[in-house]
């Protein structure tokens, strides 16, 4: 795009006059943040309902809004890499296939929500996070350990629910552009506000870059939009928005489209392969607080994926189309008969069509479809008692059945519990569970196996969460543990089957710290050992490690104001001991790696 730096500078200096907040951001953020040291901060996805996080029965990492503007962080993959027991591995340069491993374990065993929905999409059954940006985003919460019993399929090993600003206040809109080498530029928006008994919020951005490599270009453009009516705004005066919130009809929208080009190897580069991924959601939902103690949620969603390849230079199949949509309807009722016992119950919908078309394949190895798809539908209801029997003390029993048309009913199980000493401000937490995860759409089809059975897991944490310092520091450590069956793998015939065992466990440690008012400090650490227990997959040997899991990763950042004006910050991760697949034999060592970060903002 020959004009693309003349219309940068010319939206740099429309963005700068248009800023329509009223508002001294950085100085604001200053002033309330001896408040935010203090403040009683609160989680969903650890129960589905609302809870401190002092007083969450699992391990729990939170990364704000306010987190995400101060790193200058684009894109959500970014923000995951300072949270303990996440490891993100990137196969290259922007764009490329970002994945997550949550203690261990691969990202078709994590489920990825937006506001309560289900997000993993694909073949695959994983969630590629290239292209998720951050785009009008609240906050991101990272429950870790077996959350099926709430969230079923794939919550094998944890959840990431992400959240989207909700409207308040009177409208606003900001605006920016960057660019940089590589002819990189960059263009976000983003608005929110409520207008008497509606409300929204939309976010928008596109991305542009060409990378340093011939063919290795990425162009991504993305849009959100949550927006909510109310019909009983709050009265004159009042100040309160308990009346507005006792129904709200709303609905999710989101649209992204990327562009990937793929050069594979460094020295003989495919000059035209191409990697296009469009997707999009639609979710009404509705919120509805009957009374004080009943509470009703349900949201119907849709989204589809369309994936292009073309041309696909791997010499064997030729440009290939995939193609994915998936229904869900998502129900919980929310009781609470007495003050320290609340029952959640819900019930879940699920219809997935996932296909590839490959117009070219080659027979040279018999007859190959040209057309492969799976239909899968999944029927599930679930229950949870969450008991406050004295003051502090909190613990949580539920069950699960699933019901999917291929391979029967699925149960899940889960007891976790908290409980806060209020003399040194320590909070104590555990939990036993069991999670799953289904075969992927690309196991059954290409693996040519449509009996194969869900991965499970066993899965145990005990932790410790310490406030010291009159609440400017919270410091934390997790011990956990994971023993998996029925995992999938090869036998060297080109088919899947249900022939592995694994094991992961480790140690998950966090810190955050603001010592004065301007400067905050955050750290975390952890320590993973994971290996194969089972002799039967010949990928690896039994005992090897699981490839490409660190041992050890470490993240430290720090952020200051000064002046009360100009806001800096630096973060740096170290990454080791990881080891790479080697078909059999003896895994070889990947290099360890590691990156600083510098950001800076003056208002």
């Amino acid at each position: 795009m020959r004009n693309r730096p003349i219309w940068f500078v010319v939206f740099s200096l429309v963005s700068a006059a248009c800023s329509l907040r009223a508002q001294d951001a950085i100085t604001s953020t200053s002033t309330g943040q001896e408040e935010t040291a203090e403040a009683e901060e609160v989680v969903v996805s650890a129960t589905r309902f609302d809870i401190p996080l002092d007083q969450s029965p699992a391990s729990v990492s939170v990364i704000t809004s306010e987190d995400i503007e101060q790193k200058q962080i684009q894109r959500v993959s970014n923000a995951l890499r300072e949270v303990p027991g996440l490891s993100v591995v990137q196969t290259g340069t922007a764009g490329q296939l970002t994945s997550v491993f949550m203690r261990g374990l691969p990202s078709q065993d994590m489920q990825v929500l937006l506001n309560g929905i289900p997000i993993n999409q694909g073949l695959a059954g994983q969630f590629d996070f290239a292209n998720l940006t951050t785009d009008d985003i609240d906050r991101i919460e990272v429950v870790r350990g077996p959350q099926s019993t709430l969230y079923g399929p794939r919550a094998l090993a944890g959840v990431i629910q992400i959240f989207t600003k909700r409207g308040e206040g009177q409208p606003g809109i900001s605006l920016s552009a960057e660019g940089g080498s590589y002819d990189t530029f960059r263009e976000w928006s983003q608005s929110d506000g409520k207008i008497d008994n509606f409300d929204y919020s939309v976010g928008a951005s596109r991305l542009d870059t060409d990378n340093a490599r011939p063919n290795n270009n990425y162009r991504n453009t993305a849009g959100i939009a949550d927006v909510g009516w109310s019909p009983n705004p709050p009265s004159p005066g009042t100040g309160s928005a308990v009346a507005s919130e006792q129904l709200r009809i709303g609905s999710l929208f989101t649209y992204s489209v990327s562009d990937t080009g793929n050069p594979n190897t460094i020295f003989d580069p495919r000059p035209i392969d191409h990697f296009l991924t469009e997707r999009w959601l639609i979710a009404p939902n509705d919120d509805w607080q009957a009374t004080d103690w009943w509470e009703h949620k349900l949201i119907f969603a849709y989204d589809h994926e369309r994936q292009i390849n073309d041309p696909n230079q791997d010499g064997f199949v030729g440009p290939t189309r995939a193609l994915f949509e998936r229904t869900t309807v998502d129900y919980q009722n929310d009781l609470r008969p007495a003050s320290w016992l609340t029952l959640t119950s819900g019930f879940f919908y699920s219809r997935v069509n996932a296909g590839q078309e490959r117009p070219f394949v080659l027979q040279i190895f018999g007859p190959q479809p040209r057309f492969i798809s799976d239909h899968t539908e999944e029927i599930a209801g679930f229950l949870q008692a969450t008991l406050v029997p004295i003051t502090n003390l909190l613990f949580v029993a539920g069950g699960r059945l699933d019901q999917f048309n291929q391979f029967g009913g699925v149960w899940t199980y889960r007891f976790a519990g908290s409980y806060k000493i209020d003399k040194t401000n320590t909070t104590v937490h555990s939990s036993v569970a069991t999670g799953f995860s289904p075969p992927s759409s690309q196991d059954k089809i290409f693996g040519d196996n449509f009996g194969l059975k869900p991965e499970k897991d066993l899965g145990w944490d005990i932790g410790v969460r310490q406030e010291l310092w009159e609440n400017r520091a919270a410091v934390g450590a997790t011990y956990f543990h994971n023993d998996l069956s029925n995992v999938i793998g090869f036998n060297g015939l080109f088919k899947t089957l249900n022939l592995g065992a694994a094991e992961t466990q480790g140690l998950e440690a966090e810190l955050r710290a603001q010592p004065i008012v301007d400067l905050i400090f955050t750290a975390s650490y952890t320590y993973l050992d994971a290996e194969k227990t089972s002799s039967a997959d010949i990928s690896q040997p039994q005992g090897a490690r699981l490839p490409r899991r660190a041992r050890n990763e470490v993240y430290i950042s720090v952020s200051y104001l000064w002046y009360k004006r100009l806001r800096t910050t630096a973060d740096a991760k170290f990454v080791n001991a990881r080891e790479e697949l080697n078909f059999g034999g003896p895994n070889f060592d990947i290099e360890d790696y590691n990156f600083v970060n510098i950001a800076a903002e003056h208002e």
